[in-house]
């Protein structure tokens, strides 16, 4: 009994301690200690659950826990949706959006995507597009490089920079990967004739370029030489060029519109206000060597409604301007800065479009000069007079031949280059 008060008063000193039941031992029997009371009671102990974990124990679901910026980016494998009657259903993503979202997180760690499918491909880059991946300085880059050489014009087939000179400052390689383009709006940028951008447009990367739009950007006969050099010798560059726009830009003379006779598939031709001074025998020069007509009426080839940005990566370019818009919103308020406004182009920009309505305003004075070239109609003649004109026909092929002898002659002489070419051509 001694024993038992004891045991009971040990018990009601650390009453504060969750000890749980205390088992006795006593004659050959098992007794339970009831703390409350200080007594033992014969009652033959029940089994406890085994609790694998403490009470209050929670466990969190963490992914991917030792890069916090991966995690906080990457989407919940789950989809939460809500029933008609208001309650939270969840279903597992599929395994192909799971490897999808993983690939596009270290989508700059891919080494080629060649031969890979263009349909999966796609999903990808949208993938990766949606995170804003591209958008990343040195990682977006490289990204952007992979798709680029395994999918050509998928990635993009048209690109309008129209007024967009700050995508170009801040994306100019982003801008040069882009390879098998058809069409490229340069217009109202006043890149000027030593632009990196124009030495890109003689590469082979662009030779697919056919529509080119250059109005507005301070281009001399200095920028034409250099971006027709390959063409006049080498027969490289823009060799499949059909529309071509140098409208505005005032530097432009007679000697400059020489360089461009080399373009022998154009189409359309735009050189409204150009420093031309003979404007007649520009005309007839045109029409003779390249074959194009002096249009009466605007062309809908130059009023930049067809010319936009398509492909896959069409979003990627709409948030490059996001992002170099968003950098220069703080520069709005200091007007003081006028450099640095000019630099980041607010005030710029305003200027130069006025100045490009100024100029607009001065070609519709002086004259439009649009050209294109007229499609040749097949007339079917009766076969009684085949046979009569056939002296004629021989007459016109000598004709012809003569007429491709001058021309030959001509160009070998309009081929003899300076040395400034041939420092020029040295460089491809």
């Amino acid at each position: 009994q001694n024993w038992t008060r004891g045991m009971s008063y040990c018990l009601h000193s650390e009453s504060h301690l969750d000890t749980g039941p205390i088992y006795v031992r006593e004659n050959g029997k098992l007794h339970v200690v009831n703390q409350g009371a200080g007594s033992i009671q014969n009652v033959t102990p029940k089994t406890r659950p085994f609790r694998l974990f403490s009470r209050g124990f929670s466990v969190e679901l963490c992914m991917n826990r030792e890069d916090d910026r991966a995690r906080r980016q990457r989407t919940d494998h789950f989809i939460f949706t809500y029933t008609k009657e208001g309650n939270l259903r969840y279903s597992a993503k599929s395994l192909f959006s799971l490897v999808l979202g993983y690939i596009s997180d270290n989508v700059d760690h891919i080494d080629s995507l060649i031969g890979f499918p263009e349909q999966i491909a796609e999903k990808l880059f949208s993938a990766a597009e949606a995170r804003q991946k591209f958008t990343e300085p040195v990682t977006g880059l490289r990204a952007l490089q992979k798709f680029t050489e395994a999918y050509g014009n998928l990635v993009l087939c048209s690109l309008c920079l129209r007024n967009r000179y700050l995508v170009i400052s801040e994306k100019l390689e982003e801008i040069k990967s882009f390879r098998e383009l058809t069409c490229l709006d340069l217009s109202c940028c006043k890149l000027g004739d030593e632009h990196e951008l124009l030495e890109h447009l003689t590469k082979e990367a662009l030779s697919s370029v056919k529509r080119l739009l250059l109005k507005d950007n301070s281009l001399s006969d200095a920028g034409l030489r250099r971006m027709t050099a390959p063409v006049r010798v080498l027969k490289k560059g823009l060799e499949n060029l059909l529309v071509l726009d140098l409208s505005c830009n005032p530097k432009i003379t007679d000697v400059g519109i020489g360089y461009l006779l080399s373009f022998k598939k154009l189409n359309c031709l735009d050189i409204s206000g150009t420093g031309l001074k003979d404007v007649d025998a520009v005309i007839r020069r045109i029409q003779m060597q390249i074959g194009l007509v002096h249009s009466k009426v605007p062309l809908k080839e130059f009023d930049h409604s067809n010319c936009k940005t398509e492909g896959w990566a069409e979003q990627t370019v709409l948030q490059w301007e996001q992002a170099v818009m968003e950098a220069i919103k703080p520069q709005g308020d200091l007007r003081s800065r006028t450099a640095a406004l000019r630099f980041y182009g607010k005030t710029h920009r305003i200027e130069e479009v006025v100045k490009c309505k100024l100029v607009d305003a001065e070609t519709k004075a002086s004259g439009n000069l649009q050209f294109y070239k007229e499609k040749i109609r097949n007339f079917h003649l009766p076969l009684k007079k085949e046979v009569a004109g056939s002296h004629e026909l021989k007459n016109n092929k000598k004709r012809a031949l003569a007429e491709q002898e001058r021309e030959r002659t001509s160009k070998q002489k309009h081929l003899c280059l300076t040395v400034e070419d041939w420092d020029l051509l040295n460089t491809y």
